[in-house]
């Protein structure tokens, strides 16, 4: 059961290792992009390339469709980027249903675990594997596997370093819970931990108040979906958007917060509270990405403002 991208490779190394896939469970076919065509999810694209069956619910609670999921007769459900599933669902099979979830569990649950530990300066994560149960990733661990956050990670290059890493850990836990020898293990209660709620538009603006180093991992965090947002306004006062994937960081105690500087052609700065950001790969509202010196070539900033 699975949506994106990321869950296609755990898909694919499930085949590789010669397990049978009765069947696929993913999101109906919705509208995106600018067009609002319809689109398959890459998992229903995958299962379609493999000829997998597929069943795609509007509601996991329909009657119809727990009916047509227990007539597959699975021994256990692989839950990888999908929706909170009912008791109805997860409790159906024998073996039971594990998810993995891209964070080291307990830390970080929740929508965005990729995002939130690159915002908040982790130099750690992981994957977890973990049996569902009725509440949001609080499940018994089954295998937890680490990785380095280095400080050039986007949540792009993390993303396809869990997926892959999130893969394998699937095939092992799919090895250990066959073989007997998993012993699923509770998660500490009542120990604060990081959350990772769902990243929405209103929470993708810099904040220009920050610390240089904080502003750098908010928009790496960010890069390239959702993207980091910032608001220019011009001499004119008209105010124009901007997502922002990669900035550096140079850090300097007399810079006094909060200005632009630019020299027209190579350069766009911002000076915070102990230096200057970098602004080195941005995109204006209804334009493509660009870096900034091909951005000055057709847009001279150097008497706008930064809008708060």
């Amino acid at each position: 059961m699975g949506t994106p991208d990321f869950a296609v490779a755990s898909l694919q190394a499930i085949l590789n290792a010669g397990h049978q896939v009765v069947g696929v469970v993913t999101v109906p076919d919705r509208p995106t992009g600018r067009g609002l065509k319809i689109t398959a999810s890459p998992v229903k694209q995958f299962a379609l390339d493999h000829s997998l069956p597929l069943l795609q619910p509007e509601k996991l609670r329909d009657p119809l469709f727990l009916q047509q999921l227990s007539q597959w007769q699975a021994d256990i459900f692989v839950v990888v980027a999908f929706r909170m599933l009912p008791q109805s669902v997860w409790a159906m099979p024998p073996m039971g249903t594990f998810n993995l979830h891209a964070s080291l569990l307990p830390r970080y649950r929740g929508a965005a675990p990729i995002n939130w530990a690159i915002i908040n300066g982790d130099t750690l994560t992981g994957v977890t594997t973990f049996m569902l149960n009725e509440r949001i990733d609080e499940g018994s661990i089954l295998l937890q596997q680490s990785t380095p956050i280095t400080p050039d990670d986007t949540a792009e290059s993390l993303h396809d370093r869990l997926a892959l890493l999130g893969s394998n850990l699937v095939v092992d836990t799919l090895a250990g819970l066959q073989a007997g020898t998993l012993v699923p293990k509770p998660q500490p209660q009542n120990v604060p931990m990081p959350p990772a709620p769902k990243i929405f538009k209103a929470d993708c603006a810099v904040d220009w108040s920050l610390p240089g180093q904080r502003i750098v991992d908010f928009v790496r965090g960010l890069s390239p979906y959702p993207a980091a947002t910032m608001t220019l306004a011009d001499p004119q006062g008209t105010h124009h958007s901007f997502k922002l994937f990669q900035v550096g960081f140079q850090p300097d105690s007399s810079a006094t917060p909060v200005q632009l500087f630019s020299d027209g052609k190579t350069f766009l700065k911002i000076a915070v509270q102990d230096g200057f950001i970098d602004i080195l790969n941005l995109q204006l509202s209804g334009k493509k990405r660009m870096t900034v010196a091909e951005f000055l070539r057709g847009c001279n900033v150097t008497n706008w403002k930064l809008a708060m």
